[in-house]
């Protein structure tokens, strides 16, 4: 699964709500400064986000966007869903159950169907098992950390990289 710009820009924004979570609305020009966000482009996503009832936007002249509710009750899997769409990596896999039978020629007799499946379950895990919160707590630096000793065992397994 490729990660759209829309939903990195849209995640980080959401990351950049969170940490003023509590304090006055948080201008969009701001946002797009602090992320290196385009501004217009910005303002597609909060408005996507807006309508999924993620941010909410407040007029005025100390007006911005705040989270509609608090960061420990935003999973990242629905914020993904909500920017990226399906989680599916293939036409033939269904996050939403959906007999899929018709998508591919070969559906009923498909070795590597399987394959993808796990894929998209252990993305859904991985994305719905974290909130808003829990990327928050967890310092930036240690996130990298954490993906190269995930890299590190498993060239020491002989996986490919």
């Amino acid at each position: 699964m490729k990660v759209s710009k829309r939903t990195e820009y849209g995640l980080r924004a959401m990351v950049a709500l969170a940490l003023h979570q509590g304090s006055a609305p948080v201008p969009l020009s701001l946002i797009a400064e602090e992320e290196g966000i385009p501004e217009q482009f910005l303002d597609q996503i909060v408005a996507q986000l807006r309508r999924a009832d993620f941010v909410q936007s407040v007029r005025g002249a100390s007006g911005g966007y705040l989270l509609s509710r608090p960061a420990t009750e935003i999973s990242i899997g629905s914020l993904v869903r909500v920017l990226e769409g399906s989680l599916s990596p293939m036409a033939c896999v269904s996050e939403e159950g959906i007999d899929l039978s018709d998508s591919c020629d070969l559906f009923s007799g498909c070795h590597t169907r399987g394959v993808w499946v796990r894929v998209m379950e252990a993305v859904i895990s991985a994305l719905d098992s974290l909130t808003l919160a829990d990327v928050l707590e967890q310092p930036a630096a240690s996130w990298v950390a954490a993906e190269s000793t995930t890299r590190e065992s498993e060239y020491e397994r002989g996986a490919p990289a």
